[in-house]
């Protein structure tokens, strides 16, 4: 009899020691974050990711609108500006936000109207890039389309869930551009 209790009470210990173990919540937080801190860290990255490609967007966006009135003026023609001279004035419009030197890409073409504009695909079938662009200015009253081109690295891609990268090799294409008639600089009118 006293064997059948002994076993009984050890039983009975290890049933109320099993229920405190389970009741145990001293470490619920720490497994919880873990499970959750991956996912909500990678979310957190791919909106700073965003937020700044959008806003290297806007100033490449505010470059290629400041440099284009060099052209659209006249100043760049009269100057004798090359397409190294314009991307240099270019280049001073950005500031510290892009490797203007090496990445940005410039195409400036001049056309007799705007219906005539043609603005060819920067990208070929396998996503890379293409630089057959060149370099004219026009003269007065020309269209003018002025495109700046740059190739944004993507860190973070969410397994190419949020596709931020547009082209080969994980990296965004961003594309500014600005169409304008040149002003008559130098002449009576258009």
């Amino acid at each position: 009899m006293w064997a059948k209790l002994a076993t009984s009470v050890r039983r009975l210990k290890s049933v109320r020691l099993a229920r405190r173990f389970v009741r145990q919540e001293s470490g619920v937080a720490a497994v919880e974050f873990g499970m959750v801190a991956v996912p909500f860290l990678a979310l957190i990255f791919a909106i700073l990711e965003t937020s700044v490609i959008f806003f290297a967007g806007q100033a490449l966006e505010t470059a290629v609108a400041d440099s284009g009135r060099l052209i659209m003026t006249g100043q760049a023609q009269n100057q004798g500006f090359d397409q190294n001279v314009f991307k240099n004035a270019v280049c001073a419009k950005i500031y510290g936000l892009f490797d203007c030197a090496n990445g940005i890409t410039i195409e400036v073409k001049s056309f007799p109207s705007f219906a005539a504009i043609t603005m060819p695909q920067p990208l070929d079938a396998n996503g890379n890039f293409v630089n057959n662009f060149g370099y004219d200015p026009g003269g007065p009253c020309s269209i003018v389309l002025v495109r700046l081109f740059y190739q944004w690295p993507v860190y973070v891609s969410l397994l190419d869930v949020n596709k931020l990268n547009n082209m080969a090799g994980g990296k965004r294409l961003l594309v500014a551009t600005s169409a304008f008639r040149n002003e008559p600089y130098g002449t009576s009118g258009c």
